[in-house]
């Protein structure tokens, strides 16, 4: 069972940020697309971004393009999301997840209990 150690969530007001860690147990994951998720109270899971294996290459949901940015170190096993100008939409619990595929990525389990991020109005 892949283990995970989230870091980064909390409270802020609107237009703060924060910067989610996930750092997961496994190398296999080095080779894969990362990402998040977050899933709101009474809403499904919804996809928030993506990396490539070399962080080349980037995918967002449209609501935070210019605002979040994904990020990966390899070497540490973590992949980061920096979320800036934060809305009250915003809120809800964010979780990492791999695939090796993107399409594999989006299908794939979250891990783990997630860290929170609520943003005030």
């Amino acid at each position: 069972q892949v283990q995970v150690v989230y870091s980064g969530g909390g409270s802020v007001q609107t237009g703060g940020s924060l910067r989610l860690s996930c750092a997961v147990s496994e190398r296999t994951f080095n080779n894969y697309y990362m990402g998040w998720f977050r899933q709101a109270p009474g809403k499904d899971r919804e996809f928030v971004a993506a990396s490539n294996w070399g962080g080349s290459t980037t995918y967002y949901l449209e609501t935070v393009k210019g605002r979040f940015t994904i990020s990966r170190d390899n070497a540490k096993n973590t992949v980061y999301l920096q979320m800036n100008s934060l809305k009250p939409e915003d809120t809800a619990v964010y979780y990492c997840a791999a695939g090796a595929t993107l399409v594999a990525l989006k299908v794939s389990s979250s891990w783990g209990q997630g860290t929170q991020v609520t943003v005030s109005s």
